[in-house]
């Protein structure tokens, strides 16, 4: 089942690439006691993920901590060497943070599965975006054929 509002976000332990190795980020921590703004994309490097989503959030950080928000995570499954690089790629440093969910346990634990085998891509996270307030989703938003729904821009207005 999908992931909807009132639903929490599940707890695990995914791993994540810092400047001292290889850590663990624990979802609950993550999210506790903070006004966040998560986004899955289907693929770090991809085009629209890296043309528009992205950077989209990128551009608009200083707007949404304006309106609350304590902290953005956009979430692929990837592993955490290509979302380091993708981040940095993208400048997205204090501004967006790159969640790897690099065997697919969160994406599938919230009901977000892409099935991308027929591309070559194997199994992705679908384009979303939600609020999540101290680990409680408020509101999400899964787009299926582009950014209308999940974009920067989109979610700076529900705000």
């Amino acid at each position: 089942m999908t992931i909807q509002a009132g639903d929490r976000i599940p707890s695990m332990t995914l791993k994540h690439l810092t400047a001292d190795g290889m850590g663990d980020v624990d979802t609950g921590n993550l999210f506790a006691g903070k006004m966040t703004v998560m986004f899955g994309v289907p693929g770090a490097f991809t085009p629209t993920c890296s043309q528009k989503h992205l950077p989209g959030f990128v551009e608009q950080a200083e707007a949404l901590k304006a309106k609350g928000v304590d902290q953005i995570v956009c979430m692929a499954v990837n592993d955490p060497f290509v979302m380091k690089a993708w981040g940095d790629q993208a400048g997205a440093a204090d501004k967006v943070m790159l969640l790897p969910d690099g065997n697919g346990a969160l994406t599938a634990a919230m009901g977000l599965e892409l099935d991308g085998s027929a591309h070559g891509l194997g199994r992705r996270c679908k384009r979303f975006a939600m609020v999540v307030d101290d680990g409680t989703v408020q509101m999400v938003t899964i787009d299926d054929s582009g950014l209308s729904t999940c974009s920067a821009d989109a979610i700076l207005a529900s705000l």
